[in-house]
């Protein structure tokens, strides 16, 4: 039997701060994406989102005052947020409302470079599967086109 369906890829963006904030919970200082550049959302979901990395970033007080670096742990929390936000607009266009996410497991994070002020953060995120309400996602994160971090993530949806 041949399948003579296609499968339509829909292309979404960019997502601004305000929007995100309708979407995510986070607020300052905990709100660490702040642009969705594009969301493609077909066959396989994938997100790019942004992080502006400014000097002004409440952590670089002690982390580390003399050699600002962005703590690893954020970079990983700024990459669920993007997965967060695929998650939403992906129930969003099935006609469906997103649910509170929540990180749920962290596996094989690296990181491969440090991330200081001045940097843009690139945050690509891939749906790789949904199973009993969670979502595991495939994370990497990028500044000047350089790999700075990697990690593999799985989200709890549930009723806010």
């Amino acid at each position: 039997m041949t399948d003579n369906s296609t499968s339509e890829t829909i292309t979404l963006g960019p997502v601004e701060a305000q929007q995100i904030m309708e979407y995510l919970p986070h607020r300052y200082p905990f709100l660490l994406i702040d642009r969705v550049l594009k969301v493609e959302l077909g066959e396989t979901k994938k997100a790019v989102a942004v992080k502006n990395v400014t000097m002004n970033e409440p952590f670089f007080t002690g982390h580390f005052p003399n050699n600002p670096v962005m703590p690893g742990v954020l970079i990983i929390e700024a990459m669920a947020q993007a997965a967060g936000m695929l998650a939403h607009l992906a129930a969003e266009t099935e006609g469906k409302k997103g649910e509170l996410y929540y990180l749920v497991k962290v596996d094989n994070a690296r990181f491969s470079q440090v991330v200081s002020p001045g940097d843009q953060l690139i945050l690509e995120v891939e749906q790789k599967r949904i199973m009993r309400g969670m979502g595991q996602y495939v994370c990497e994160a990028y500044v000047d086109g350089k790999k700075v971090s990697s990690c593999e993530i799985l989200c709890s949806g549930r009723k806010g």
